[in-house]
Order: C-alpha cells, then sequence, then structure tokens
C-alpha cells in the first residue's frame, strides 16, 4: 500500500458506508425496541389476550429468529454477496412489521416477531462486518462506535412512536410504522451501497475488487483477506477460530457476546415493565427506554474513542461492571429524578459494553476469519438473546420482577469476567502454538 493511499483511507473516503449502514442499524434498533415500547399497551389490550408470559415467550421468539438469522446470513453471504442480504434483510423484518400490525392473535403476532428476527439477525453482523473492513487503521472501535449509535436512535424513535402513536391511534399503527425501512432504506442501498472487497476476491470477481478498493481509498485486497467461499470454505473458517492462538479466546467471547446480548434484549424488552411493575407510571416506565437509548448514544462514542486508546477489551470489561452496578441501583424505588440519571448512565455502559466485544474481534481474529469470528460471536451470543426476553417473562408472569434487576446485575459480572481473560487466553494459546503461524490466524489481542 503506497503512502498516498494510506492518507487517502480516512473516515471522509469511507463515510458512504458507514452512512448506509448507519442507516439500516437504525431500522433495526427501531423495529428491536418497538415491542417494549408498546408492551404496556398490549398487556392492556383485551382483545390480543397478551399476558407477561406469554410476551415472554414472544420476544424469544424473535431473537430466536436473530440467532437462525445470523448463522443463515454468514453462509449465503458468500454465494450472494454482502449487499444483497443487507437488502434482503431489511425486506424481512418490514414484513415481519406488516405481519405484527396485523396479527389477531398471540401466535400470528409471534410469527411476526420471528420473521423480522430472521431479518434482524442476519442485518447487524453484515453490517458490523462491513464498517470494520471499510473502517480507516487503528479506528475500528470508534467506527463500529458511531455505527451503533444508529441502533439507539432506532430505539429512541421506536419510544417516541410508543408514547406518541400508541396511546392515541393504538399499538398496532407503530408496528406499521415498521415497514418504513422496506421503503427508504431499501431503493439506497440497491443504489449506493458497494459490495465487500474481500467478498469479490473470495468470489473470482479480482477486477471489481480491486475497483471497490481503490474508489474508498482501501489497501488491495489479498487472498489472505478474503473470506473462504463454499462449504469447506466454511468449515475451515469454523476450525480456524480455534486455532492453537484462538481456540480459548474463541469460547470466551462468545460466553461475553452471550450475556451482553441477555442484557441488551432483555433490558430492551422489559424495562417499562418492570419499572412499571416497581411503582412508576405508565408514561415514565416507557419514557425509560427513551433514556436509556440516550446514553446507550453517549456510551458509543465514549467507547470507541476509549477503546481505541486503551483496547477494546479492557474498556468492555469496565463497562460491564458498572451495568452490573446500574442493574442493583434500579432495584431500588429511587426519586424519579435520580431514577432517570440512574437509567441514563446505565445506557451508557449496557450497550457499548457489548459493542467492544465485537471490536475485540477485531485484535483476536486476522483478516481472512474476522467475518466468521464475528459471525459465530453475534450468532452464538443470540442465545443471550433469546434467553433475555424469556427470563424477563418468567419472573414477571410470577410476580418477581424485582429480581430481574438482579439477573442482569449478575450477566453483567460474567460478562466482565468473560472478556476480562480473552488477553489472557491468547497470549496461552500462542505460547502452545508451533511456530511459525500460518495465514495471519491468531493476531495478538
Amino acid at each position: 500500500m503506497t503512502s498516498s493511499r494510506a492518507r487517502a483511507h480516512s473516515f471522509r473516503t469511507v463515510l458512504p458506508v458507514l452512512a448506509l449502514c448507519w442507516l439500516a442499524v437504525f431500522f433495526d434498533g427501531m423495529d428491536v425496541n418497538i415491542y417494549g415500547a408498546v408492551m404496556p399497551h398490549m398487556l392492556d389490550d383485551p382483545g390480543l389476550g397478551l399476558t407477561p408470559s406469554s410476551a415472554g415467550t414472544i420476544g424469544s421468539w424473535t431473537t430466536f429468529g436473530m440467532l437462525i438469522g445470523a448463522l443463515l446470513a454468514g453462509n449465503l453471504t458468500d454465494w450472494l454477496g454482502r449487499r444483497p442480504m443487507l437488502v434482503a434483510s431489511v425486506v424481512l423484518f418490514s414484513l415481519g412489521s406488516a405481519v405484527c400490525a396485523l396479527a389477531a392473535s398471540p401466535g400470528a403476532f409471534g410469527g411476526g416477531r420471528f420473521l423480522a428476527g430472521l431479518g434482524l439477525g442476519g442485518l447487524m453482523p453484515l453490517c458490523l462486518a462491513m464498517v470494520l473492513e471499510f473502517a480507516p487503521p487503528r479506528r475500528a472501535a470508534l467506527t463500529t462506535g458511531i455505527l451503533m449509535t444508529s441502533y439507539h436512535a432506532g430505539g429512541m424513535a421506536a419510544t417516541a412512536l410508543g408514547l406518541t402513536v400508541a396511546p392515541s391511534v393504538g399499538w398496532r399503527w407503530v408496528f406499521w410504522a415498521g415497514v418504513a425501512p422496506a421503503l427508504i432504506a431499501v431503493p439506497l442501498l440497491f443504489k449506493l451501497l458497494p459490495e465487500s472487497p474481500g467478498v469479490l476476491l473470495a468470489r473470482g470477481e479480482r477486477e471489481r475488487a480491486r475497483g471497490v478498493a481503490a474508489r474508498y481509498g482501501l489497501p488491495e485486497p489479498a487472498l489472505v483477506e478474503a473470506p473462504a467461499g463454499g462449504a469447506k470454505g466454511r468449515l475451515a473458517a469454523v476450525r480456524a477460530l480455534f486455532a492453537p492462538g484462538t481456540r480459548w479466546a474463541t469460547p470466551l467471547l462468545w460466553l461475553a457476546s452471550f450475556c451482553g446480548l441477555l442484557l441488551v434484549y432483555g433490558v430492551s424488552t422489559w424495562l417499562p415493565q418492570l419499572m412499571r411493575a416497581s411503582g412508576y407510571g405508565l408514561t415514565s416506565s416507557v419514557s425509560f427506554l427513551l433514556v436509556i437509548n440516550a446514553g446507550g448514544i453517549v456510551g458509543m462514542l465514549i467507547a470507541g474513542r476509549t477503546a481505541d486508546r486503551f483496547g477494546a477489551v479492557r474498556v468492555s470489561a469496565v463497562w460491564f461492571v458498572l451495568t452490573a452496578a446500574g442493574a442493583l441501583l434500579l432495584r431500588e424505588h429511587l426519586p424519579l429524578g435520580v431514577t432517570y440519571a440512574v437509567v441514563a448512565l446505565t445506557g451508557v455502559w449496557l450497550f457499548s459494553a457489548q459493542v467492544m466485544v465485537y471490536a475485540a474481534t477485531d485484535s483476536v481474529y486476522g483478516g481472512g476469519e474476522r467475518a466468521a469470528g464475528l459471525g459465530w460471536v453475534t450468532g452464538v451470543g443470540r442465545t443471550g438473546a433469546v434467553l433475555g426476553p424469556w427470563l424477563g417473562g418468567a419472573l414477571a408472569a410470577n410476580g418477581n420482577e424485582s429480581w430481574g434487576f438482579t439477573a442482569f446485575a449478575l450477566a453483567g459480572l460474567l460478562g466482565a469476567a468473560a472478556i476480562s481473560l480473552v488477553p489472557l487466553a491468547g497470549r496461552a494459546g500462542r505460547r502452545r502454538a508451533p511456530a511459525p503461524a500460518q495465514s495471519g490466524i491468531g493476531n495478538p489481542v
């Protein structure tokens, strides 16, 4: 790579990719948070027949769909490309939102949420992989943090819809708003989003890969940086995650992601209802979701800049511990103003703790394994996303809502322990690895 190309590779050159992925993830965050924002209204709707227990189960259907969607997207990307898969993901969760708006029973509504989950699960790892590939040197954590501010901006938009549209015209119209991504984002993604140079190279389209790299100031793609194609390539990529330099770090990243996504989706689904059960009014309870997402936006920017200086692993571990402390404080019925402050600060730490787990994969895996590593970290972590909403529903159904905050605190402490051990695991693996290491596998943590 020449010095002129190095100077060209900056936020300015990759801004179009970041902006388009930001828009896609904005709608992802809106769709995920819509359910929590309108759940109190849905529970009060006798025509739907939703109960706290079935509400938690439906929340888990959504995240189970995400688990399947994340794993399918990683495999189909080899054949179809990242841009078509991103478009398909947006179409799927928009269609799922339409099914929810029309649902006449909890079962039909759950089917719509499962369909939406398929699209949501594929979208996030694809956008993260795109942004990490196009990110300027030594700015992976900051770029990831900027991308993920969109998730919380979408969550705030969902909460605003829950506070304004649901009380006036009904919760179904909030889900009709979830159809907007298919009308807004899909044409823009088709027209403006480039394909991944690494994916193009893996498919044998060398000239196209070079053209995209040159257009965005990226280094010329090399085969070692390209994700492996085909079934054999996918199997080889998974085996590489357990190579001597990464075999112990990989399960720790999975565990940290599990804990982080349990927190993210458990809180996004159940915070309004948990706060309502703690004695706060309906409007205040829903507005807490707005506040925690506002804190999430601030947290992403703080975490991204801090992680680029001190490392994503350290920041993620500290953020997990602070999240646990915030969750324990929310068990107490504090004055309303103090509660808003605690919720906002908890949002600063909670969401970016998980995102810094994603950012940590950039230093654990080499270029050829990065997409597979990130896909499996997000995919396995989705089991936590499945458990979080179900756990909240089970506790609410038994009148033990306050224990939900304790469960979230324990998840935060376990996540901190897991991510803290990743550097030690990486060093232990490299000490046992035969020399020389091959294909860039097992980059230092």
